[in-house]
């Protein structure tokens, strides 16, 4: 008998599973017991001897079919197959299902029928590693598979192959329609002479399984209800078995019960099959309309309309029932929809009995002014009270506070070494290490440098052995070494500083940090730093500038150059006279540059540009975008006699590097239009700097300053970013203030929409929140200005969704009173055509002229 273990577990240990299942055959009843007596001990010994995964991957298949074949009842098998140390780490399926079922061959069938249930209740997903051997002792032991649901998903994932001959196709075909998970398993299952879509589709003209059984499954799986992704697979084979109107007729209730809530292609396809009978009564036809225009979704509303127009105009009779759902119809959110239901009504009001009547009269509420007054006139003699409008847009929001205070300075070492540990790439951490490198270098040398050793200089020979220092962190880095004396290049201030090639604020940004090192390294620095920011939006507080230079002064020390034009950039716009004052009084050259500094204003300008050579936008319509298009800023400010200042208040054209776009206006917190005019490059990128700089919309909207065309498009682009989820609550912010360049925004949104940088549905969904959350004037002057850019030209096609758009520039006309004509708007009016765009073009226009959104002749 030990001669069998030491066999048994050699061939384990050996990984030979293959001769190993050859010999627990040849096994007898003592050996079994034997064998399944010493297995758990040697799953522990084999426990953690090979590390690649989790310690058993080598052994996990010889273990499996050892037990399978020697343990003694179908539960305690079932136990030791689902054991979770015999499970791979990464799942997938068993790859040792033929061996267990040679091991098993000799069980008897009552057995093995037994471990089949035992296994297929233990699944609980489609991708199951038991899923494999379940199925397959089933269609061995033939028995009817318990009522399990990931069996019935596991089956469908393994595929159709050779499925008329399956003897599981009979159990559990009827259950395909049932069981949960079957239909986000097949959703992918398109292609109709492939897959499942296919297999079934041809057993079914085959006579293998019936059409019948297979329709009435589709819809009863419909009237189970669930998501888009779990009935789609069921819409398509629904479709490819394209029932006639005799196999359709058995389910003409059940397509009606779909209408009101299934799924978008759930209801189209019961449409589809209701609108074939020529038989149905009026309840039924009414109900049918009823259910469809209840729906929230256009197409369908539509659907319904055109069903019952057509119906009506075949059998006037059925005026009679047709008021029902033409009063849902005046509750839809298309104002085309909504005449269109009006219309209805009006020409067929004589047929309408008085309960009808009376239902039409209620759901008049729900009409915009001019197409209640026309169903008034038909319904009511006019003598119906004007309603309310559905929804009144609320007030806008109070402006949040504009800016707080940021954290105190850092005062000792050990803060110092923590700040450094949890560094991240923002501003706000790099001002603070730096204020706090340059205090604490005076204040408490021997500290920083231990605070800094192995955590700023661990990486000098690598840093040194760069070109140049473009990143801030950089220079730390050098400026820590020089401070324990290890630095590995003299005058490392000049030898990496990068040339002309950065974008002007990060060229200050670097001056910055070059002249601390310097300063490190000629024994030079300030007890302080004097740009440090005293708010979030970037601010230095006037009297807390004043305040550090009167300690740089009393300390017989000098401001660093760039560090006091830095400071200067970040005084608010206010004047602070008590602060100029203090300045004055003071002796050193800085003191008399703060008394008398006042705010430089910078002219921006912002041009749109394209590879192809058109400087308009508007000469990009219907063009393929090979090309590329610009944003092309320019900035002009009257010197100051500061060269970093005049440096970065003179925007160039050019494009440049640059490492620190999302610190810019938190250099720049008093002009935030040349701040932006630095992002135009980067704006309308889909890579890198591109996200990052539309998420500059919240710091701009809190920065001071003119707010034109450069702050205009950072807005536009952020409101047409689906991915920007604040962007509403920013203009909300801004307009608050009173500060919203509205109608540039609107200039900037129509170039934005036309030249293709973004889609319409994302432009349209985040002005149409903005208006309903109280900013509906804004929205309405976005929209105007928008308009002469989006309108077509005759002859041109108009783009994606501009319906759309123009319906929302009518609703917030209305909302706020607008009046005044536009003569792009007037001069579409006028064109001939019926077509949606064109009437909400005209509804437009009655509305600015004459108040009422009437839509005007329509020849």
């Amino acid at each position: 008998m030990d001669d069998h273990w030491g066999e048994i577990r050699r061939l384990i240990v050996t990984r030979r599973a293959d001769r190993l299942a050859e010999r627990v055959g040849t096994l007898g009843d003592e050996g079994r017991k034997e064998v399944a007596a010493r297995l758990p001990a040697l799953l522990k010994e084999l426990r953690g001897v090979d590390r690649w995964d989790d310690g058993l991957s080598g052994y996990r298949v010889g273990l499996r079919v050892a037990g399978a074949g020697c343990l003694g009842g179908a539960a305690a098998v079932a136990s030791w197959l689902y054991r979770r140390d015999l499970a791979p780490r990464w799942g997938g399926a068993d790859n040792d299902v033929d061996l267990i079922l040679a091991v098993l061959a000799d069980r008897p069938a009552t057995w093995r029928a037994d471990l089949a249930e035992r296994l297929v209740l233990r699944l609980r997903a489609a991708d199951d590693r038991g899923v494999e051997l379940a199925l397959a002792l089933l269609r061995e032991t033939g028995i009817e598979p318990p009522p399990h649901d990931p069996l019935v998903a596991g089956w469908v994932d393994r595929g159709p192959a050779r499925l008329g001959e399956d003897p599981l196709l009979d159990h559990l075909l009827p259950r395909l329609f049932e069981a949960e998970g079957v239909g986000r398993t097949l959703q992918w299952d398109r292609e109709p002479g492939r897959g499942w879509l296919g297999a079934l589709t041809d057993l079914a003209e085959a006579g293998r399984v019936k059409r019948e059984a297979l329709i009435d499954g589709c819809v009863r799986r419909f009237l189970r209800g669930g998501t888009p992704a779990d009935l789609r697979f069921f819409v398509r084979l629904h479709e490819a078995l394209d029932p006639s109107p005799a196999e359709a007729s058995c389910h003409v209730r059940d397509y009606l019960h779909l209408l009101p809530a299934a799924p978008g292609p759930v209801a189209e396809l019961a449409v589809k099959r209701l609108r074939s009978r020529a038989d149905l009564p009026a309840d039924d036809l009414a109900e049918a309309w009823d259910g469809l225009l209840f729906r929230p979704e256009r197409t369908l509303v539509r659907a319904g309309l055109s069903w019952l127009t057509r119906s009506v105009r075949r059998d006037p009779a059925l005026a009679g029932v047709i008021a029902a759902p033409l009063a849902r119809g005046f509750a839809a959110d298309s104002a085309e929809l909504q005449e269109t239901a009006v219309e209805l009504a009006v020409a067929h009001a004589d047929g309408m009995c008085e309960e009808g009547r009376a239902a039409i009269r209620e759901a008049i509420a729900f009409l915009p002014p001019a197409l209640g007054r026309r169903a008034a006139a038909a319904f009511a003699g006019g003598a119906v009270a004007e309603a309310e409008p559905v929804f009144t847009p609320p007030s806008p929001p109070p402006a949040p506070e504009r800016a707080r205070a940021v954290e105190p300075p850092i005062e000792s070492a050990e803060e110092l070494s923590q700040s450094i540990t949890g560094w991240s790439d923002s501003w706000q951490s790099w001002e603070r290490l730096l204020a706090g490198f340059v205090t604490l270098a005076r204040r408490d040398r021997p500290g920083l440098v231990a605070a800094t050793r192995d955590r700023l200089t661990d990486e000098h020979i690598w840093t040194y052995s760069q070109e140049t220092w473009p990143r801030g962190e950089q220079w730390l880095r050098g400026a820590a070494t020089a401070l324990t004396g290890s630095s590995l290049t003299r005058n490392a201030w000049r030898r990496f500083l990068p040339g002309r090639g950065l974008a002007a604020p990060d060229l200050l940004l670097l001056h910055r940090a070059a002249e601390v090192l310097r300063a490190v390294e000629e024994d030079t620095l300030p007890p302080l730093l004097l740009a440090t920011p005293t708010h979030d939006t970037g601010h230095v507080a006037a009297a807390e500038l004043v305040r550090r230079l009167e300690v740089i002064e009393a300390a017989g020390a000098k401001p660093l150059a760039a560090d006091l034009q830095q400071a200067l950039l970040r005084l608010p716009r206010t004047p602070d006279p008590e602060a100029a004052e203090r300045a004055a009084r003071l002796t050193s050259a800085a003191g008399g540059i703060v008394a008398g500094w006042t705010c430089p204003e910078a002219h921006v300008t912002v041009d749109w540009t394209c590879t192809r050579g058109d400087q308009c936008p508007l000469d990009w319509r219907d063009q393929s975008h090979t090309h590329e298009v610009r944003l092309v800023p320019a900035a002009l400010a009257a010197p100051t006699g500061l060269p970093l200042i005049d440096l970065v208040l003179s925007v160039p054209s050019h494009w440049a590097e640059s490492e620190h776009v999302h610190w810019w206006p938190s250099m720049l917190p008093s002009h935030r239009e040349v701040a932006a005019a630095y992002l135009m490059p980067h704006l309308l990128q889909r890579y890198w700097h591109g996200p990052a700089v539309r998420a500059q919309a919240r710091p701009l909207a809190r920065a001071e300053g003119p707010a034109g065309p450069a702050f205009a498009a950072v807005l536009a682009r952020a409101l047409g970013d689906r991915n920007t989820q604040e962007s509403v609550d920013v203009l909300l912010e801004v307009a608050a203030r009173g500060e919203l360049p509205a109608a540039e925004i609107g200039r900037q949104t129509g170039l934005l929409l036309v030249s293709g940088e973004v889609r319409m549905i994302d432009m349209v969904a985040a002005l149409d929140e903005m208006a309903r959350r109280g900013g509906h004037d804004q929205v309405w002057r976005i929209a105007a200005a928008a308009l002469p850019a989006l309108l077509p030209a005759p002859g041109e096609r108009p783009k994606v969704g501009l319906t759309g758009f123009v319906a929302l520039a009518r609703m917030t006309a209305e909302w706020c009173g607008a009046c005044g004509e536009i003569p792009e708007v007037r001069d579409m009016a006028a064109r001939k055509g019926n077509s949606g765009l064109l009437r909400e073009v005209r509804r437009l226009h009655s509305q600015l002229t004459d108040g009422t959104g009437s839509t005007g002749q329509e020849g």
